[in-house]
């Protein structure tokens, strides 16, 4: 792969006046990597010189920080493995860069190693109330591409908060809008804040307890350290829609489920995966215990709706029932798909306020945060082999992020950092196809890869 440059490193901070305050946070935002999650947006040929692009962003972002305030603050430890966010409009850092590679030397961009160079690198070495809670790189391509990396603090937003931002930044860009015109963002966490006094749980909130080991084996130390390697799957909307009729042709709801409705696609792509990998992990000895966890957006769970413009983080984690490889594998698909139900239906509004009590009454949470998208090592539970942790953007319009010169070509993660770890994301062009964001170990990769496209 040929080389990067950097060539500048800018602090971009709020066009106006900006509040100064100190944010409180949430426990569905505490329990976040606090570390930035690298997203990189690829266009293929911009018809705008690089300089004017640059600009361009620069003067954007600039507005777009005026609404979106907190993203110009900085972090502080409170105690407990807890922080606050200071909003001191201290700004953003807009990198610029070029490299003498081709997009094409990217292949169909999996998150490698060389697709992480064109997110912005952070030394978290350095104090976290020095670090930007946000940092965009634009790297040029000797192509005509560009490709725009966002590192953005997870415990500031989540995705769908994100991908607005990203989206409403980008109108502003090719000016179809004024900053004014947006709907104002909503900062105030206290719609997720535990009721207080303090409630005991009312549930049993086993989704933050370690997963099942592999079998003979008492903690997961060895299968953190085994090699792991990420890949790109896709799908068409015709290999999508074959998938869920045959979930469907077995579809089983328990009693208390209503209303009964067919097995969605996230639901039928989530329970063939899990099929699949449990097939490639498999070593003859099938009773080994498998769960799958799922971030579960509350948003619409709640008694009292979150407000469509909440910049927070209003997911909480989700766990399917446990289940061994041998059912897994022998059942219909009908039989994973519906674990998954299992697990992600359960998510009401009276079990998220349990969720938020239980981990309020923790007197230090870092034993919960997970980091999926650097080095920085925690404490959190692993969920690679023999059980997975899928996440979903397929709801997300990640190809709105049009800055002047056209939709991207391609958005997702620039890294998977664990084995087990997945995205199922929209597929370019909106034409009902998807594409699949993994890591797992190297010796189950092909065996994933063959089980996966198996029949399709």
């Amino acid at each position: 792969m040929a080389s990067l440059t950097i060539h500048s490193s800018t602090a971009v901070f709020p066009a106006h006046p900006t509040p100064t305050t100190t944010l409180s946070f949430s426990e569905s935002d505490q329990i976040k990597p606090w570390t930035h999650s690298p997203t990189v947006y690829v266009f293929r040929s911009p018809a705008v010189p690089t300089s004017a692009v640059v600009d361009s962003l620069k003067n954007s972002l600039s507005q777009m920080l005026v609404p979106y305030y907190p993203l110009a603050g900085r972090l502080h430890w409170i105690g407990g493995g807890r922080l606050e966010l200071h909003c001191c409009s201290a700004g953003a850092q807009l990198i610029e860069a070029s490299s003498t590679a081709t997009l094409d030397d990217y292949g169909d961009f999996s998150p490698t190693d060389a697709l992480r160079e064109l997110a912005p690198k952070v030394d978290y070495s350095t104090p976290i109330e020095e670090l930007p809670v946000l940092l965009i790189q634009v790297t040029r391509f000797s192509c005509g591409g560009i490709v725009i990396g966002t590192g953005i603090s997870h415990i500031l937003v989540d995705g769908v908060s994100a991908i607005t931002f990203i989206n409403s930044w980008a109108s502003i860009a090719r000016k179809e809008k004024t900053v004014e015109s947006i709907v104002q963002p909503f900062h105030d966490r206290s719609v997720l804040q535990p009721q207080k006094p303090l409630r005991s749980p009312r549930f049993d909130h086993r989704e933050y307890d370690n997963p099942p080991f592999l079998l003979g084996c008492l903690d997961a130390k060895e299968e953190r350290k085994k090699e792991s390697i990420p890949t790109l799957l896709k799908l068409s909307k015709e290999q999508v829609e074959k998938l869920k009729k045959r979930a469907n042709l077995n579809l089983v709801n328990r009693l208390d489920e209503l209303p009964s409705r067919p097995y969605t696609r996230y639901e039928t792509i989530a329970g063939h995966m899990w099929v699949c990998a449990c097939k490639a992990r498999s070593t003859g000895n099938n009773s080994q215990p498998t769960m799958v966890r799922v971030a579960v957006d509350v948003r619409r769970r709640l008694g009292t709706p979150i407000p469509n413009n909440f910049t927070g983080n209003s997911t909480l984690v989700a766990v399917t029932p446990m289940c061994q490889f041998d059912d897994l594998i022998s059942q219909p698909l009908s039989y994973a798909a519906g674990k998954i139900r299992e697990g992600t239906w359960k998510i009401t509004d009276e079990y998220a306020r349990s969720a938020l009590d239980f981990l309020a009454s923790q007197e230090d949470i870092s034993w919960v945060r997970t980091s999926y998208h650097t080095k920085v090592k925690v404490e959190a539970p692993f969920w690679g082999n023999p059980n997975l942790s899928l996440g979903s953007w397929m709801s997300l319009p990640l190809y709105e992020a049009d800055f002047g010169w056209g939709p991207p070509c391609y958005v997702g993660p620039a890294t998977l950092n664990a084995d087990g770890k997945s995205f199922i994301m929209p597929a370019p062009g909106n034409d009902g196809g998807l594409i699949i964001a993994i890591r797992l170990q190297k010796k189950h990769m092909d065996d994933f890869k063959r089980h996966f496209y198996e029949d399709l």
